[in-house]
């Protein structure tokens, strides 16, 4: 499936590609429509189908991904209803194996998540997925979301990678396509990023539903540790 003897560095998304999606999915179909809905006194499904065009009107920009919009579009605490389901944030089940492996076999491993700071705390707070890592970058920090071009232009000047010697691995087709434009050679979809919905579908994209399948050929293929 991929040339690990071709691929120095890995990047990595964050929920749905080693966090399980399900607390994101519950918590903005679930949590905020109805929290919002009872503010005003209406049911949950009139309150998802309100906000249906107010979350689609910034879908794939940095305000998506963005608490403090939020906060500020809806007149709820984001961060604080995040608080108040954390224990939902749960790794995939086999995300950590998988990361072991990678490391074992001496590849650059960076997360590349388009989270808040803000929800990327939380996340390392509750999982401890910074100890796997050798660098977490959010793209707020960048201005863009990982949609677009200028985002990948600034991870590229950060940390100096070769993109024909990289893999990304995400739960979203519409951003693998844009790292794929950006020239990352490598590319992995998950089928499962949420444990509790069915699987999705990739398009001329690699995927898995399990990165146990990957571990063999990882550890057969190591790589002489570069430092970024």
């Amino acid at each position: 499936m991929l040339a690990w003897q071709e691929i120095d560095t890995v990047l990595l998304d964050m929920d749905g590609t080693l966090i399980d999606l399900h607390f994101d999915n519950y918590f903005w179909q679930r949590l905020v429509p109805e929290r919002w809905g009872q503010e005003r006194g209406m049911p949950l499904d009139d309150a998802r189908r309100e906000l249906e065009p107010v979350f689609a009107a910034v879908a794939g920009t940095l305000n998506w991904y963005c608490t403090d919009y939020w906060s500020e579009q809806l007149g709820l605490d984001i961060l604080a209803l995040k608080q108040e389901i954390a224990d939902k944030v749960r790794w995939r089940a086999d995300s950590r194996p998988f990361l072991d492996a990678l490391r074992q076999s001496g590849r650059q491993l960076f997360l590349f998540t388009n989270a808040h700071p803000d929800s990327l705390a939380l996340k390392i707070q509750r999982t401890a997925l910074d100890h796997y890592l050798d660098g977490l970058y959010s793209t707020h920090e960048f201005g863009t979301s990982k949609e677009h071009q200028t985002c990948w232009q600034a991870l590229h000047e950060r940390l100096q990678f070769d993109p024909t010697r990289t893999l990304f691995i995400d739960d979203s087709q519409r951003i693998l396509l844009a790292a794929h434009q950006f020239g990352i050679a490598h590319l992995l979809g998950i089928l499962n990023p949420d444990s509790q919905q069915p699987h999705q579908q990739f398009v001329g994209i690699p995927a898995i539903s399990d990165y146990g399948v990957l571990i063999p050929e990882v550890l057969a293929h190591p790589r002489a540790r570069i430092m970024l």
